[in-house]
């Protein structure tokens, strides 16, 4: 048996799946201010009468990094950035402990000025001073040569929590995404490893030793171990669940678009012939442009809790949620009374959820019933005026998917499917306003839970090879190895391979999930000085894709 938990901003949806079919489905309120006891409790629902030795596997999805971010409630880190001659690193500034220090190496991993010491022991005592307990340490062409970050970190790591490294951040050479993803890895970091520890000590105490998994971005999982190395990995892991529970019910040879419409949100994507989009440098969340892969993805403040007001007679609708719908004991009116006032739902308390769209209703001089259509079909059209600015923007640049780079390819969506517990009702009422085909994913209410759950677990490798010097590299890995100048493009790729089937497995995959692995880029340049050829240069990159995990095949039916 697995489990799969989706920690989302209104509800946490918890599944336990057996390899027949759905064995229990639990659908808890989110506490944002105690989201350990909110996991526990869907745990604790979850386990009751059941063997806790059963249990294989559990994955997390979780907006515990994304809400720190984008409430910025995230603790003061330290930043050393060396860069050398070019663009001054000031301009890449994260915060206030941000310093820029000597020291450089080249584009080709050679060493063109040393690092200071006594600049960076200056450095570590002003940090330490003001109570800084993580720092980040980020070189120009780390990936190159990652020395100059090494020896700052031998020097500092004593006075500190923990020091992370840009170059194992990512193999792409782009030092901005670089300084500002290594600043969120330090950052959440704290937040990050107190709640998973916690989890993980609570479940032991419950008995339960299974791996437990961590859904990243890109749609695929992580061990919770891992996640401590690359805590930023996790930012957007809902709406990635939201995809991975979508993906089995899309149409072959088809685009769609995958609406989860939550209490808070409502999460847009979209799938090209069942292939998840993909943001293919890294995702942007306000000021941070990351290296950090993930499923393309975009987020609209309208969910069945969002508040409903009318400004200058005029409907408006969130983007803030103020607590549950009236119908549940909130205290402002929302879609979901709405939806109580047309009569589509029934199971809170009724007079409430009129009285709220009495209000309006008055305020726009309607009867209750005109007002709460009005509210109804406003949903739907801020969430598909979203979705078609979404596509637009997507069909003015190229369009990458987790399978292939698509040139000149056109998005058109024939299809929509929606997730989410008021899925049915939406459905209904944008097939009928939009004459799109529009389905509701079976199992909508906890399909984002579901999607986590049956995840695999995917990786990248970025290797750098150069004849001339005789060394392959893939330093995010800790892996080189002398090579000879004979060194061609199948051995670069079988070291690729090899890596990152390794890297897959020490990352908690199953090996008979490694089917799916493929180059997703590959560079050659020829080295020539004085019209005479040297060497070499190789890069590449592979990937373990995101997909589902075998052997639950049911579930799905």
């Amino acid at each position: 048996m697995i489990i799969g938990i989706d920690v989302g901003g209104t509800h946490t949806d918890a599944v336990l799946l057996r390899n027949n079919g759905i064995e229990k489905r639990i659908k808890v309120p989110t506490d944002s201010a105690d989201l350990f006891n909110t996991i526990l409790s869907g745990f604790t629902q979850l386990l009751d009468n059941i063997d806790p030795k059963e249990i294989e596997r559990v994955v997390i999805s979780t907006t515990l990094t994304t809400n720190a971010i984008v409430q910025q409630d995230m603790d003061p880190v330290g930043m050393i950035v060396s860069a050398g001659p070019g663009i001054d690193p000031e301009v890449f500034r994260t915060g206030e402990h941000y310093y820029c220090v000597a020291g450089s190496i080249n584009h080709r991993g050679r060493e063109k000025a040393p690092v200071n010491t006594m600049e960076i022991e200056d450095i570590a005592k002003k940090l330490k001073k003001a109570g800084i307990e993580y720092v980040g340490v980020v070189g120009k062409f780390c990936v190159r040569n990652p020395s100059h970050e090494i020896l700052i970190k031998r020097m500092i790591n004593k006075h500190f929590k923990k020091v992370f490294l840009g170059y194992q951040v990512s193999g792409n050479l782009n030092f901005p995404r670089r300084i500002a993803t290594t600043h969120l890895n330090t950052a959440v970091f704290s937040l990050h490893k107190s709640f998973f520890e916690a989890v993980k000590q609570s479940l032991e105490e419950m008995g339960l030793t299974a791996p437990i998994q961590i859904l990243k971005a890109d749609g695929g999982t992580m061990t919770l171990e891992s996640s401590m190395s690359f805590p930023g990995q996790t930012v957007l892991s809902g709406p990635a669940a939201s995809i991975m529970g979508a993906i089995p019910y899309a149409p072959a040879n088809q685009d769609a678009i995958v609406l989860d419409i939550g209490g808070t949100t409502t999460d847009i994507s979209f799938l090209v012939d069942k292939a998840p989009l993909l943001e293919p440098v890294g995702i942007k969340r306000g000021q941070y442009k990351s290296l950090i892969r993930s499923l393309r993805t975009d987020s609209k403040g309208v969910g069945g809790d969002s508040v409903i007001r009318v400004i200058d007679k005029e409907l408006v609708i969130g983007p803030d949620r103020h607590g549950p719908a009236m119908a549940f004991g909130g205290p402002d009116p929302t879609p979901t009374d709405a939806l109580f006032v047309l009569g589509l739902m029934n199971e809170g308390d009724q007079k409430n959820a009129q009285k709220g769209i009495g209000k309006i209703a008055q305020k726009l001089n309607l009867t209750d019933k005109e007002a709460a259509d009005q509210i109804f079909k406003k949903c739907c059209s801020i969430i598909l005026k979203k979705a078609f600015e979404m596509i637009d923007k997507l069909n003015a640049q190229p369009v990458y998917t987790v399978h292939e780079f698509l040139e000149g390819y056109k998005i058109s969506p024939r299809k929509i499917l929606l997730l989410g517990r008021p899925a049915p009702y939406f459905a209904k009422k944008i097939k009928e306003l939009y004459h799109i085909e529009t389905d509701v994913v079976p199992e909508f209410s906890v399909a984002n839970a579901i999607g986590a759950a049956l995840a695999r677990t995917t990786c990248e490798v970025s290797l750098y090879a150069d004849t001339e010097q005789g060394i392959v590299t893939a330093h995010e890995e800790d892996f080189a190895e002398s090579i000879s100048k004979t060194y061609s493009d199948d051995d670069l790729i079988e070291t690729a391979y090899t890596l990152l089937k390794e890297k897959a497995i020490s990352s908690g995959a199953d090996p008979d999930d490694l089917d799916e692995v493929e180059v997703v880029e590959f560079q050659k340049f020829n080295i020539v000085r004085n019209f005479s050829p040297r060497g070499k240069i190789f890069r590449t990159k592979a990937q373990l894709k995101p997909g589902l995990i075998k052997g639950f095949e049911k579930v799905l039916q």
